[in-house]
């Protein structure tokens, strides 16, 4: 019951429309939320206890941070785009009985994770990581690899002289 209530709650924060109202509200509810972190509207997060956020990290609209299976650990400078689906639950599709299996999530810092794209359990992303748009990542992605497709393979690399940061960004309030 108190956890379906934290959900409800936590839903309805997610869904005001300005910023610093669910930056005030969501501290409690998080596992760790960094400074200067954006978390932006209509982000659904499962089970908050179970998700870590660095400092000067990005995550946009319409993103689910799902940590019914495991933990979901966000480093600093991370830049998440809208509608990405991070997952720490999956079903095994070799079960007999179809059992849910879990895993955490590890997403370094100064990694990009481009829109729509899925994340499964288990997977770990690199420093400076870019996993592109659309993106299915099944397998861990080293640093400074570009990665795309279905599922994402290795497309390219990246600069390693990375020293932005985000969140709390003029253009989300």
């Amino acid at each position: 019951m108190i956890v379906e209530l934290k959900h409800y709650i936590l839903g309805f924060i997610m869904k005001v429309p300005f910023h610093f109202v669910r930056n005030i509200f969501i501290n409690p509810f998080l596992g760790h939320r960094g400074d200067n972190v954006e978390l932006c509207k209509d982000v659904e997060i499962r089970i908050p206890g179970n998700i870590y956020i660095g400092n000067n990290t990005t995550i946009n609209k319409d993103t689910l941070l799902d940590g019914r299976g495991g933990k979901i650990i966000i480093g600093n400078c991370v830049d998440i785009a809208q509608e990405v689906r991070i997952w720490t639950l999956q079903h095994d599709y070799n079960s007999t009985d179809y059992k849910a299996v879990g895993n955490d999530v590890k997403i370094e810092d100064y990694a990009w994770i481009a829109s729509r794209c899925t994340i499964l359990p288990g997977v770990r992303i690199g420093k400076g990581a870019v996993v592109a748009t659309g993106a299915v990542v099944t397998k861990d992605v080293l640093d400074y690899t570009v990665v795309g497709g279905i599922p994402a393979r290795k497309i390219g690399v990246r600069n390693r002289d990375l020293t932005y940061k985000l969140g709390n960004q003029r253009w989300f309030h």
